[in-house]
């Protein structure tokens, strides 16, 4: 057995190495989880997993999000068939970009487990294979505990199980998402310079909206196998502009600068979001939310506007 790094999305703006697993074995005829498993116990073994860890943590369980987990799958399908291992699909999208884009606007946080050339395609090996691909994520011990930290995030509420395998290929992705957010209709796509308007509610009016934080990236290109085949970290870009609250008169900000977040009632919220670059790029919104006031503010959309 050889034991590789591979990346994950750090929290923000730390990158946060994780594991892989490739295991050698003789090669076999290819097969897929529908000729070979019911797909739907082996999420629920490992959601039940998360949850039993998870109450170990004291922090809330997670459901098991429909949407998540079709983006997983996607993810995972494509690595497995492509022979790869990462957090970037061959377009060149990272995780919140994928899952922005396939339609979804809220914060996530993503885990990869892989190995190549399991050993038997039974259920019940496989429920053994994609659990041992679990628990090495939730037993990593600091520094090095990026994937454990995700799965024992209090502010995640729901999580994406995708499962794929391709000529005993296995890939495990484990997308965590936090919805504290529901977002009006918004276009992913804009022009640079323009400003767009981005709106919405906070589910739970007793939470706070602290800030919307705007990340500016390039936009992506294709990525070739050999590229994906290293192992990277990925995080939200360097660059960010931040939109803060509107003070009441004759309240100011110490820069002079006047807010541009109009907080509404009953946790309702809108801000003009300007496209800043005169370059194409990706645009990604970031609404920062606190549940009480002894509470760190966390990210709880991601919401990525294309802008060429």
């Amino acid at each position: 057995m050889n034991n590789f790094q591979i990346s994950r999305r750090g929290f923000i703006k730390a990158g946060l190495a994780g594991s892989l697993m490739q295991v050698c074995a003789p090669h076999f005829k290819a097969h897929h989880f529908d000729e070979v498993a019911n797909v739907e116990a082996l999420r629920a073994n490992i959601l039940q997993l998360i949850n039993e860890e998870r109450d170990v943590g004291r922090v809330r369980s997670v459901e098991l999000d429909e949407f998540a987990t079709q983006v997983a799958t996607r993810h995972a399908e494509e690595m497995a068939n492509e022979e790869f291992v990462s957090h970037w699909n061959r377009n060149g999208l990272n995780p919140y970009q994928r899952y922005s884009f396939a339609g979804g606007y809220h914060a996530t946080q993503e885990n990869i487990s892989a190995a190549d050339n399991t050993w038997s395609i039974k259920f019940a090996d496989l429920k053994q294979d994609t659990s041992y691909l679990h628990v090495r994520l939730y037993s990593e011990t600091p520094p090095n505990d990026g994937h454990r930290r995700a799965i024992l995030a209090p502010q995640h509420t729901h999580v994406g199980l995708g499962l794929a395998l391709t000529k005993l290929r296995l890939r495990v992705v484990e997308i965590f998402v936090s919805k504290y957010a529901a977002l009006e209709s918004s276009s992913r796509s804009a022009t640079p310079g323009a400003v767009v308007t981005v709106g919405g509610r906070l589910l739970n009016s007793a939470h706070t909206l602290s800030t919307i934080e705007v990340f500016y990236e390039p936009l992506p290109s294709p990525k070739q196998l050999e590229w994906l085949r290293v192992p990277r970290s990925y995080a939200l870009p360097g660059e960010s502009k931040v939109l803060r609250p509107i003070l009441p008169a004759p309240y100011q900000y110490a820069d002079k600068k006047p807010g541009v977040l109009r907080i509404k009632p009953a946790g309702e919220f809108e801000a003009p979001v300007a496209m800043f670059k005169s370059e194409p790029g990706i645009y990604t919104v970031v609404c920062w939310v606190k549940r009480s006031n002894d509470d760190k503010a966390f990210p709880a959309t991601e919401l990525c506007i294309r802008a060429e």
